[in-house]
């Protein structure tokens, strides 16, 4: 909505508050304000005096653009939550319905594809990231999430606060995966890049986690490197751990 005049600036800042309010995540956020700022792009004109006829055409006009399904159902959302929660006019969504999402198949690597992938992986502090994922059946935000402190060689598990739901939980670790821990902490502690209590992934700066896109950065650089041409991210390293 920054693209439409400064008289309706009020609209997004109650638009914002009211995603404030309901504790969304900062990424639903984002990808909420961007479906209405394409639909005032699309209009010319505020978004808050769009028609029942206005958001049917908008979304023909997403459909003949190419617009996947899924991103297509994205926006749907964004301006469903814009209309209904934020102008409190419900009618106007009332036919606006998603599309279905085409059923695929996760993409598995075999036993011998994740050891090459990880050993292929740049340095420890990836290698031991990587491991995480595969081993605990992490998420690629849990994994950067994690603090030195979640680590309990004792009971051998990994304590993940805030997951998916804003759930805490345990995961279990390996004593294969507890070692690799071992080793990169001990490579980063006598570095000085990971600080007391701080985070298990750091960043470029120690007092900053590494990044979910460095992450999957480091992924498709070490699937590269390991001569794997499957299309791979962090979240393939768990679906395997879930089959």
């Amino acid at each position: 909505m920054d693209t439409i005049t400064s008289a309706a600036t009020p609209l997004r800042q109650r638009m914002l508050e009211d995603m404030r309010l309901r504790k969304l995540e900062p990424r639903t956020q984002d990808a909420y304000i961007c479906a209405v700022r394409k639909l005032a792009a699309y209009l010319h004109r505020p978004p808050d005096t769009a028609t029942v006829e206005d958001l049917r055409n908008f979304q023909l006009h997403l459909v003949d653009s190419g617009t996947s399904s899924m991103t297509l159902n994205a926006t749907l959302t964004g301006l469903r939550f814009f209309f209904d929660i934020t102008l409190l006019r419900v009618k106007l969504m009332a036919r606006m319905q998603p599309v279905k999402l085409p059923h695929t198949l996760p993409v598995v690597l075999s036993p011998q594809e994740v050891s090459r992938l990880i050993a292929a992986a740049r340095n420890v502090k990836h290698q031991a990231a990587l491991s995480v994922a595969y081993g605990a059946g992490l998420r690629a935000s849990e994994v950067i999430g994690l603090r030195v402190t979640d680590v309990d060689g004792e009971r051998m598990t990994l304590r993940v606060e805030q997951g998916k739901g804003r759930k805490d939980r345990y995961a279990m670790l390996s004593p294969v995966l507890l070692q690799r821990l071992r080793v990169w902490w001990r490579i980063a502690h006598a570095q000085g890049r990971m600080l007391p209590g701080g985070w298990l992934f750091p960043g470029m700066n120690p007092t900053d986690p590494l990044t979910a896109r460095q992450l999957n950065r480091a992924v498709h650089a070490a699937a590269e490197a390991a001569g794997i041409d499957k299309r791979v991210s962090t979240h393939t390293l768990r679906h395997y751990a879930e089959y």
